[in-house]
């Protein structure tokens, strides 16, 4: 089985360049779905810049569909045989942001996080230093603060060991959660 990691996190810690240099480095990595989803939500309902989930008409179904996609993604890892796969977000990820939010769900959403699980789950802290809104990533940061809150608690919740890594350069990072899945796999 392909060892699975989670990169999560509120907004604008770096989990996208972390993916793309962890992807240079030759490991494979899924990435976010939830940029282009947000991007085709706006175009639909052309609304000024907020989080999708405050101007979609269904947001459950929008959830259902990123939930959908994120499994997809899980799946496609059982061909990967005995490598390291990363994702930017998980499958709880989806569970966070309805809390947040404070959007109902049931075991449609609750049973995935149960039964579909990761190896390693990494959380990057909010970085007020590299933080900018844009056309997809719309929260405050004092909002992207109580997103990352709301993911250390889901991932909890659901049986995780948390683990971080810290600002530093992209570098850094990068072999920083390679040599912690090495040692999470010894």
């Amino acid at each position: 089985m392909a060892k699975r990691t989670v990169i999560t996190g509120g907004p604008g810690t770096g989990k996208t360049a972390l993916i793309k240099e962890l992807e240079r480095r030759g490991h494979y990595c899924f990435h976010e779905i939830i940029r282009e989803m947000t991007l085709q939500a706006k175009a639909q309902e052309d609304k000024a810049l907020v989080n999708p989930l405050a101007f979609v008409k269904d947001p459950l179904s929008f959830n259902r569909m990123l939930l959908r996609n994120r499994i997809t993604q899980f799946e496609h890892a059982a061909q990967l045989q005995g490598i390291p796969v990363f994702y930017d977000r998980g499958i709880p990820d989806v569970l966070a942001y309805m809390d947040y939010f404070g959007q109902v769900y049931d075991a449609e959403f609750t049973e995935p996080c149960d039964s579909l699980r990761y190896d390693t789950v990494v959380v990057l802290p909010p970085w007020k230093e590299i933080y900018r809104q844009d056309n997809e990533r719309m929260e405050s940061f004092e909002e992207a603060c109580g997103i990352h809150d709301c993911l250390e608690t889901t991932y909890r919740r659901y049986g995780y060991q948390v683990e971080s890594v810290q600002p530093g350069t992209l570098e850094d990072r990068a072999t920083e959660i390679i040599e912690m899945i090495a040692r999470n796999n010894a």
